[in-house]
């Protein structure tokens, strides 16, 4: 019998605060179980706000972010912005974030190192909770209006992995598809919570899977090495540790034609084109790809490795200029086959 999961969604209408609210609404009654809005200020409305607008126009669905990071904003502006959200739709709400990649370099800053990012989501945490907390200014700090919110970390690392396993609520993996990635990365969010006392089934799962839709295979898989691309470029031990190599020129270098990295870049098919050097493997190993009928059967053999999954999200890698309604597309073929009973 198929493991039945929730569905999230990364890609609502990013046009505006009300298109995302609207989007929100629609998705809510295509069966998706969570939308999430990305954190980038200079690329994307105000996240705080258009998940406001969607939790008033809402009844069902989870909302949050995907991903905030502490280095554009302090730990007192997170926990304050999510815990405003969270008090207009009670128990729908969480928090995600990560060490901010593309966001942070966009404005030119360093992503959060393992122990900042740890240490900010602490106190994030402390706060939403209504602690006072010694910052060292006349008066402990201490939020108002503090709403008790789940925090997601996003995680990819092993070491960012196993911080997230001792503190986070649930975690985001994003590894690929692999199996030997995927139980790896798991195991170090394991191996964390249990150094801490703590139960992994505590924890929640969730799955990111770029996933490349086509109906034309040779496009399909180039957009999927693209994926790969963008994994190798940050990540080379996600190759290493399932023995695929890097043949081409340095991912840096191939950056510059790239812009602003191969997860990214406006025309997937052509960043695919730069790396085609890459083995079909890759493309396997990372990424979610071809029709529909392919796409399902990916994921049946992720399922199949009987990780405690509870929410996959099938992040859009579309063709420059597709005019597919991936929101509809992705319910009527994935979320009927695989989603749980609400």
């Amino acid at each position: 019998m198929q493991q039945a999961v929730n569905f999230a969604i990364n890609r609502l209408d990013l046009t505006s605060a009300d298109g995302f609210a609207d989007s929100a609404v629609r998705a809510e009654a295509l069966g998706w179980h969570m939308g999430l809005i990305p954190c980038n200020p200079l690329k994307v409305a105000d996240p705080y706000v258009a998940l406001a607008l969607a939790a008033r126009a809402t009844r069902r669905i989870h909302l949050g972010v995907l991903l905030d990071n502490p280095v554009l904003r302090h730990p007192a502006v997170l926990a304050g912005s999510i815990a405003t959200v969270a008090q207009m739709a009670p128990g729908r709400i969480h928090l995600g974030i990560g060490s901010g990649d593309t966001a942070v370099r966009f404005n030119g800053l360093v992503p959060a190192t393992v122990n900042s990012l740890a240490t900010a989501t602490q106190m994030t945490q402390r706060l939403l909770a209504g602690e006072k907390i010694e910052v060292g200014a006349l008066k402990p700090a201490s939020l108002q209006h503090a709403t008790q919110v789940p925090v997601w970390l996003a995680a990819q690392g092993p070491k960012t992995l196993r911080m997230a396993g001792t503190i986070a609520d649930g975690v985001f993996i994003r590894v690929g598809r692999d199996p030997a990635n995927l139980k790896a990365a798991w195991q170090a969010v394991c191996d964390g919570a249990r150094e801490v006392g703590r139960n992994p089934a505590d924890i929640q799962l969730a799955l990111i899977f770029h996933t490349a839709f086509s109906t034309d295979s040779r496009q399909a898989k180039l957009m999927a090495k693209a994926v790969a691309a963008g994994y190798y470029e940050y990540s080379p031990l996600l190759f290493e540790n399932i023995g695929l190599d890097w043949k081409g020129p340095s991912a840096h270098q191939l950056r510059e034609d790239v812009y602003p990295d191969f997860h990214h870049h406006w025309d997937p098919e052509y960043a695919g084109k730069v790396v085609d050097f890459l083995d079909d493997a890759a493309a396997d190993a990372f990424a979610l790809y071809g029709d529909w009928d392919d796409i399902a059967q990916q994921l049946s053999q992720v399922l199949d490795i009987g990780l405690p999954v509870s929410t996959i999200l099938p992040h859009p890698i579309l063709p420059a200029g597709s005019k597919i309604d991936y929101l509809q597309a992705c319910a009527q073929q994935l979320l009927n086959q695989f989603a749980a009973l609400p």
